[in-house]
């Protein structure tokens, strides 16, 4: 074995989220606070927030409206939605309050739809769709707790959207898709080949598991595989891996270590508007019952960030970065020129850190490498009198900038998302 080479498994262990991600300071965990429980750093935060605001604000953009809704509720809402009885073994067991039972949220569904009940709602009202980046707690065992890819308490970019009947739905469902694509789009994911699609179907012999319909899963199984026909995606069918209240689309994917997860879902389910009564006022004046798409745009922050660290290997592209831009001055004469790069650099949004120690050149260089900065600008005699930066890339590329015209580039990069 030549002396650069290793072996396939090192070099798996080298690209696992939880050794890039402990190298890079991005979260921890503590066994004080409890297993499955992520600590975020400072860092590791601004992956959290950036995707959060790029994931609302497209979803905004599309008809989406944001809420914010309670982490632990009442385990009648549990029971009144009927994930009770089939979630019971995952839920965290029910707190004592003042008499009354609660439980931290497995799920936010049931909240969404108190949410709708609060007034009256008329077909002009749907469809309806609630979205929230909802926290949430399911207790995993902890032989099958791993990094961020299995926790007990996890972000969950959710959305439940109130359809007035089955074309509606249909349509909704091939939005969902197409928002679902975008987004594996920007983050470099193929269709096919880093991502695809799969029919999850109930077993109609399984009372015990699946709501008793037979004709409302015949249905909803259909809307599912005519969104997939008519767009003509590649999918797979498999038994008995639906909801309990509906069949679903799951979003599959495999990371390095070749275990396939579901990502992403899109659910059609006919059992929650009769437990909640999810009615709304018809053109004839008539009242009738709704049916919700439960979807997932990204899953949730922990797994998608987990994906993420290991597709880039830390190395993420420049808006995602955590630190973006870092400032190395030539020596200790520079610093106050430097300061005044860097301050630029903030007051225009980039996220940019000043290296004040006393190494030299090469090892400021060195450690910028380590730490998977995208850009950094090194400023001397010469930058400091003409006034410019001397701007240089991940990717080896270096260039003689003014300041503004550094700036100018950046949040172009940073906005095109590249």
């Amino acid at each position: 074995m030549k002396k650069n080479d290793k072996k396939p498994d090192e070099d798996l262990s080298a690209r696992d989220h939880r050794v890039i991600g402990k190298e890079l300071g991005l979260f921890s965990f503590s066994d004080t606070v409890g297993k499955g429980l992520p600590l975020w750093t400072p860092k590791g935060t601004v992956l959290r927030r950036e995707l959060e605001r790029f994931i609302t604000d497209e979803e905004i953009r599309r008809g989406y409206s944001h809420v914010a809704t309670p982490d632990i509720a009442k385990i009648d809402l549990y029971k009144k939605s009927g994930h009770y009885p089939y979630y019971k073994e995952s839920m965290y067991a029910p707190i004592d309050i003042d008499g009354e039972e609660f439980m931290l949220r497995p799920m936010a569904c049931p909240h969404h739809f108190e949410l709708y009940l609060s007034e009256p709602r008329s077909y002009r009202d749907l469809p309806m769709r609630i979205a929230e980046f909802a926290n949430m707690y399911r207790y995993e065992l902890s032989g099958v707790l791993s990094g961020l890819v299995r926790v007990r308490g996890f972000c969950l970019s959710d959305a439940h959207i109130i359809c007035a009947n089955r074309e509606q739905a249909e349509s909704e469902v091939a939005s969902v898709l197409d928002l679902i694509d975008y987004f594996s789009g920007i983050f470099g994911l193929r269709k096919s080949e880093d991502y695809w699609y799969r029919l999850s179907l109930g077993d109609r012999a399984d009372s015990k598991k699946y709501y008793k319909d037979d004709a409302a899963w015949d249905a909803a199984e259909e809307v599912l595989r005519s969104v997939l026909q008519k767009r003509k995606e590649k999918f797979s069918e498999m038994k008995n891996e639906a909801a309990f209240y509906g069949p679903k689309i799951d979003v599959q994917m495999k990371d390095i270590r070749g275990l396939e997860n579901t990502a992403f879902t899109v659910q059609y389910d006919f059992v929650m508007p009769k437990r909640f009564k999810l009615v709304y006022t018809d053109k004839d004046g008539m009242e009738k019952e709704s049916v919700v798409i439960h979807r997932s745009s990204v899953g949730a922050l922990e797994r998608l960030i987990a994906f993420l660290i290991e597709k880039y290997n830390g190395a993420f592209p420049l808006w995602l970065s955590p630190v973006q831009m870092k400032v190395l001055p030539v020596g200790e004469k520079f610093l106050q020129y430097a300061e005044k790069v860097h301050k630029e650099l903030v007051v225009n949004d980039i996220r940019s850190e000043l290296d004040e120690s006393n190494e030299t050149l090469g090892k400021k260089v060195r450690s910028v490498k380590l730490e998977k900065v995208p850009y950094w600008i090194v400023v001397g005699e010469q930058e400091e009198k003409a006034d410019s930066v001397t701007l240089e890339s991940r990717e080896g590329n270096k260039q003689s900038l003014s300041v503004a015209d550094a700036v100018m580039l950046l949040k172009k990069q940073i906005a095109e998302k590249k």
